[in-house]
């Protein structure tokens, strides 16, 4: 079965709902959970917050972290997961930021580097990857990454 199939049944039967701020991954992780029938039970929305300008305005990340630490962190990642679960008042928000290439890596940020943030009322996860290939395989693979650690973190933790 799909994770995003996995991920639908298990937010409808706990009465949950999510939402959704993706920046590298550009609208890959609404897509693939809009394509489960039904879904608008538990989705309540997603925003691709793709220029920093974006995340500020959208998702109230304090610009002063993005200068600080850089679009592409686990600061981020997690201020991405707490605005867009505050903006759409979800059950959890979950947050993509990262560097799908082929330009825009550095030494200290190479491309494919990718955070994932999964937000809660109580508690943030972030975890972060460094994926390998062309900028959609980055795409896709932090797309698949993303709805895994999100339904990881919604089997496993006590809520």
């Amino acid at each position: 079965m799909k994770l995003e199939k996995l991920i639908g049944d298990f937010l409808r039967e706990k009465g949950w709902t999510l939402s959704i701020a993706e920046s590298c991954t550009g609208g890959l992780i609404c897509d693939r959970i809009t394509d489960v029938s039904g879904s608008s039970d538990y989705f309540m929305g997603g925003m691709v917050t793709y220029s920093n300008q974006s995340k500020t305005d959208c998702l109230e990340v304090p610009a002063a972290d993005i200068k600080r630490y850089g679009a592409v962190s686990s600061q981020v990642a997690k201020k991405m997961a707490q605005g867009v679960r505050k903006t759409f008042n979800t059950t959890f928000g979950l947050s993509t930021t990262g560097i799908a290439g082929p330009t825009g890596g550095s030494k200290e940020k190479p491309v494919g580097l990718v955070y994932i943030g999964v937000s809660s009322e109580k508690k943030i996860w972030v975890m972060n990857l460094n994926l390998k290939g062309s900028r959609r395989e980055i795409k896709e693979k932090a797309t698949e990454k993303a709805l895994q650690y999100l339904y990881d973190t919604l089997i496993q933790e006590p809520f």
